[in-house]
């Protein structure tokens, strides 16, 4: 199976996990998710009333310079990780 396909197929999986993960494992899945399917971070700074879209923003912002692969990779292990301790 190629990274993509893999890749591709946790992001699906994680999505059936039978608890939510922790809102810090959500945020630092999406922040992989972005920056595999997007790459460097690409739009402004939500405002400080937008905490939620903060959040997010600075996810995403913390993962700027790792390469698509890298973070295909590192979703994947988290994905893994978040499916065992959580069940699907």
């Amino acid at each position: 199976m190629t990274l993509q396909k893999e890749f591709e197929q946790y992001a699906d999986d994680v999505k059936k996990v039978k608890t939510r993960p922790t809102d810090q494992e959500l945020l630092d899945l999406y922040g992989l998710y972005k920056q595999a399917v997007v790459g460097d971070i690409n739009i402004d700074k939500p405002g400080i009333t937008d905490l939620k879209g903060k959040a997010k923003w600075d996810a995403w912002n913390s993962r700027k310079g790792m390469s698509k692969d890298d973070a295909m990779t590192a979703y994947i292990a988290l994905a893994k990780e978040s499916i065992n301790k959580y069940g699907m």
